[in-house]
């Protein structure tokens, strides 16, 4: 068997008899480049020429990382192979013939394929194959070409069988006599044995079971007896099989039985020369294996029929086009019935080579489109898209003009070091320099658009993620072309794509819950404080009480915790990881302290312009004062200090709520607490409350009651009282 491999600059001279009937086109320098992977019989060299996918080279271009191309080209005179290297070359030679052979029957027509099959076992000119290939196309087809010949021995061996041995029966069986009639219920049959012809096709056909199982390839067992399978059938495979063949190989004459027992003979050792009509060439060779490739994740991962009306999602109207699309179940929320859509992009590359910034770029701009889509959806309110409305999430929050976030991947292809045909897919790692040159992974490979810091649910913060997954089990999922395989990888690989990404979205972000507090309007919050929780804030969930917060944990602005601080006096906030059911956060709500006591309680009402920047500045602080003139309608106002139970600082439309724990007393300025909130700072004296360093949660004021009446005219005073009652309706106890 000769070995090339696809996209390397192979000397002209070291090829040149190799791919004798390709006509493969030379550089200036003499290097031929292989555009091509796939299978064709040399007349030449008189073997068979597999040109393998490029994946197999790394960065150094260097095959299983210590074998140059041009080593390998000649399999059995390669010194450098190692351990089960040379049996992986020609398994992995089936798999690749395989996933062609189902690319082409699946897309008739295609431009990409070029097949001719001319290659024959049977009489004639014998010449010593190699290839597993090679062996494997002659069982198959010669099962295929000689059905009649299975079904005439079949009924000539099972000629006789089943009939009553009448001797054995009366001398071993007892009968059951009534009357003058005698019943066997026992009888002996004619005693079943498998000769030596019977023995012959089992193996036969249970090489073929095997071959369907392993490679899917499509065949028709005849036989009706069990066949050889399971560990019994590794037995055959590690050596037995030969040994077997070889004891029964005398009992043959006929040429159709020789004809299998070779085949079979071949299969077990490989080696074995098998007569094969040489004089035409056969070939299957994929021109830009990367659409395969892009065809097999498609197939495994995508939705590979989208209905007319999404059509555009994957052929976009400015003529880009997906590569994969499929809607799945979205990253914000644990609810099934909200999916959105994934993009996905397939990097045929050598192992280890990077993602272009072009390819990037090109997966943010299907983002952006598909977004837009999504907006026009529901913008343009046309009827004919009801139904479509129905079924998608409109991508946008209207409520707090926060936005989805959209998944969008890289699939590249690596092979597992081990060559095992195992269905990992991991992050895609990049590297970094260490002093002395040596190469440390860094972080998860992930790249980032954004106009704004801190701001995860913006249409304009997008993330792209790379995965690498194990081009062997591709290949063999996607050759094998089991619908029922391919069906439940799709649905592990959905949510194992999903998990993936939200695993790095919480490593990068601190994820809440929000649920507002008996009182508040959120929707009026979010108008009134749109630059505060732009791009944080989104509501995912069904719920229209729940809204998903997002902080970046790097804290770029250094706002995070004012941003929290903030909501939390309208909010219940609650760190819920992204995904996650958000119900813990109405367990903290019922939990929050309200305001307890008579509804004649009387509430202390103090007005700051500046309020926010008053309680930001002085922290935590335990002392409010206010102060007084020495007036007559201050004098007033000592009753109602007295009966104060409550304090709202407030700039009539925001407020803090405090509970006074002692005072009121008289005091001057020098005696404050340098933390102490106080009102005119240039007082004469000061009357002070002591107080709870915290404020009242779970409950909202009306801002309108902050004012007293006075006559027929609503007036804001800097300094009111009013009763408890007023601002919040309590049964009296």
């Amino acid at each position: 068997m000769r070995i090339l491999v696809e996209g390397y600059g192979y000397d002209a001279s070291e090829v040149e008899e190799v791919l004798d009937g390709l006509q493969p086109l030379q550089t200036a320098e003499g290097k031929i480049y292989l555009g091509y992977v796939g299978y064709f019989y040399n007349r030449k060299v008189q073997d068979c020429v597999f040109i393998l996918p490029k994946v197999l080279m790394d960065e150094n271009e260097l095959v299983f990382r210590h074998i140059k191309p041009e080593d390998l080209i000649h399999v059995e005179k390669c010194t450098q192979l190692r351990g089960d290297e040379p049996k992986f070359l020609y398994e992995f030679a089936v798999w690749i013939y395989r996933a062609i052979t189902v690319f082409n029957q699946e897309r008739p027509g295609n431009d990409i394929i070029y097949y001719r099959r001319i290659l024959q076992a049977g009489s004639g000119r014998k010449h010593r194959t190699e290839t597993y290939l090679d062996v494997i196309i002659s069982l198959v087809r010669f099962n295929r070409d000689n059905q009649d010949f299975f079904m005439s021995v079949l009924k000539n061996i099972h000629s006789g069988l089943n009939k009553i041995n009448w001797t054995r029966t009366i001398s071993r069986k007892t009968a059951l006599v009534q009357g003058d009639e005698a019943t066997y219920i026992n009888p002996v049959n004619k005693k079943r044995q498998i000769n030596f012809d019977e023995e012959l096709l089992v193996v036969f056909f249970s090489i073929l079971n095997y071959v369907n199982q392993t490679y899917g390839f499509p065949v028709h067992l005849t036989l009706g007896y069990d066949l050889i399978i399971g560990k019994k059938f590794e037995t055959y495979l590690k050596g037995y099989g030969k040994k077997r063949l070889k004891q029964i190989k005398y009992k043959y004459f006929s040429d159709k039985a020789l004809q299998i027992w070779d085949l079979c003979y071949a299969f077990f050792d490989r080696a074995y020369p098998i007569a094969v009509n040489a004089e035409n060439q056969e070939y299957l060779l994929a021109k830009n294996f990367n659409i395969v490739f892009e065809a097999m994740i498609d197939e495994l991962i995508g939705d590979k029929n989208l209905p007319p009306e999404l059509d555009k999602l994957k052929n976009q109207e400015d003529g880009k086009q997906v590569d994969h699309i499929y809607s799945w179940k979205g990253l914000t929320t644990h609810e099934e019935d909200k999916p959105i859509f994934y993009i996905g992009d397939s990097k045929y590359y050598k192992l280890g080579n990077p993602v272009s910034r072009q390819s990037v770029y090109k997966q943010w701009t299907y983002a952006r489109n598909i977004i837009q889509w999504n907006l026009d959806l529901f913008l343009d309110n046309l009827p004919e898209n009801e139904p479509l409305r129905q079924r998608i999430p409109k991508y946008r929050d209207d409520e707090t003009e926060g936005y989805n976030i959209v998944p969008n991947f890289f699939i590249s292809a690596t092979m597992d070091e081990d060559l095992k045909y195992s269905e990992d897919i991991k992050e895609k790692k990049g590297k970094k320099e260490k002093e002395g040159g040596e190469d440390e992974e860094e972080k998860p490979n992930y790249y980032l658009s954004r106009q704004f810091e801190n701001r995860l649910f913006d249409r304009d913060t997008l993330l792209v993620y790379h995965y690498d997954v194990n081009f062997l089990f591709i290949v063999a999922l996607y050759a094998r072309n089991s619908n029922s395989q391919k069906a439940a990888w799709r649905k592990k690989v959905r949510d194992q794509f999903r998990d993936s990404i939200r695993e790095i979205l919480v490593s990068h972000y601190d994820f809440y819950a929000m649920t507002p507090l008996p009182g508040t309007n959120a929707e009026e919050y979010f108008h009134n404080n749109f630059q505060k929780s732009l791009g944080k804030v989104f509501k995912p969930y069904s719920d229209p009480n729940l809204y998903s917060l997002a902080l970046d944990r790097k804290d770029p602005d250094g706002d995070n915790k004012a941003v929290k601080e903030e909501l939390e006096r309208y909010f219940v906030v609650k760190e819920v990881p992204i995904g996650n059911n958000p119900s813990e956060v109405y367990k903290v709500a019922q939990q929050m302290v309200v305001p307890t006591g008579k509804a004649t309680d009387m509430v202390l009402c103090i007005m700051f312009d500046n309020l926010h920047d008053i309680i930001k500045k002085a922290g935590t602080f335990t002392q409010i004062a206010e102060g007084l003139t020495l007036s007559e309608s201050t004098m007033q106002l000592v009753e109602g200090f007295a009966s104060t139970k409550w304090i709202v600082l407030h700039n009539k439309k925001d407020y803090y709520m405090y509970e006074v724990t002692s005072g009121p007393r008289f005091a001057t300025k020098s005696s404050l607490f340098p933390s102490t909130i106080v009102k005119q700072k240039d007082a004469e004296m000061y009357i002070v409350f002591d107080v709870l360093p915290f404020p009242v949660k779970g409950i909202r004021l009306d801002s309108s009651k902050l004012a007293v009446a006075k006559g027929d005219k609503r007036i804001s005073y800097y300094t009111t009282f009013t009763h408890l009652k007023d601002l919040l309706p309590i049964a009296e106890p």
